[in-house]
């Protein structure tokens, strides 16, 4: 039990780690010298990116914050389960699918001020979950070709990925797990949903940015 312990926060550290890597504020740097925490909406998501960078910087954003999720759900999650921890299986995923996400939203290597967790839950729950990702996308589709508010699709895709989760019997630490990290976006989402309360939003049209 204190092997499993001690695997559980190590697994937990590094997982919180990558989840921190500062993608947008990488490639923000890189491409126009900027600190993304102080343009736009100053949060450190792809949505941002998009916004004060370009097309694709936003791109790789969304592209490497996926795989931050997908990596610590697949190599290291079994890397760790391989040494026989007393823990379930899906707990233990799941579990960590929920660090690399905090990661993502409260990264150490940005003092804490990084991105709403979307696209880092998206790669989480491609691999814990696919049933219930793939009606959650399409919401967010329908969502956003509705209202053309990327905030609206992304807080309506992260309601129903835990409702989706359990009407189809996903395991249930998923389910919870999935439901935890829906209350943690939305959260994130406050000042999005004061300015749409506001009608002071911001629409996006994904085929233009600010950005060459």
């Amino acid at each position: 039990m204190i092997v499993s312990g001690f695997i559980l926060i190590l697994s937990s550290l590094l997982a919180y780690l990558i989840g921190s890597f500062p993608t947008s504020y990488i490639l923000a740097k890189y491409f126009k010298g900027i600190d993304i925490r102080e343009v736009g909406s100053k949060n450190a998501g792809a949505t941002n990116v998009f916004r004060s960078v370009g097309k694709l910087p936003a791109l790789i954003t969304l592209i490497v914050d996926i795989l931050k999720g997908v990596f610590v759900v697949t190599v290291l999650t079994n890397f760790f389960y391989s040494f026989d921890i007393d823990f379930d299986y899906n707990f233990y995923r799941a579990f960590l699918g929920l660090v690399v996400v905090c990661g993502h939203i409260w990264p150490v290597f940005l003092k804490f001020r990084g991105g709403k967790g979307v696209a880092t839950t998206l790669g989480v729950g491609i691999v814990i979950a696919p049933l219930a990702l793939l009606p959650s996308v399409v919401v967010w589709i329908i969502a956003f070709a509705i209202s053309q508010y990327i905030s609206v699709a992304s807080i309506s895709a992260m309601i129903s990925f835990p409702i989706i989760a359990a009407i189809l019997n996903t395991p249930v630490f998923t389910t919870l797990i999935g439901t935890v990290i829906c209350i943690i976006s939305i959260y994130k989402h406050k000042d999005n949903i004061r300015r749409l309360i506001k009608r002071e939003e911001k629409k996006t049209n994904l085929f233009k940015s600010n950005g060459k």
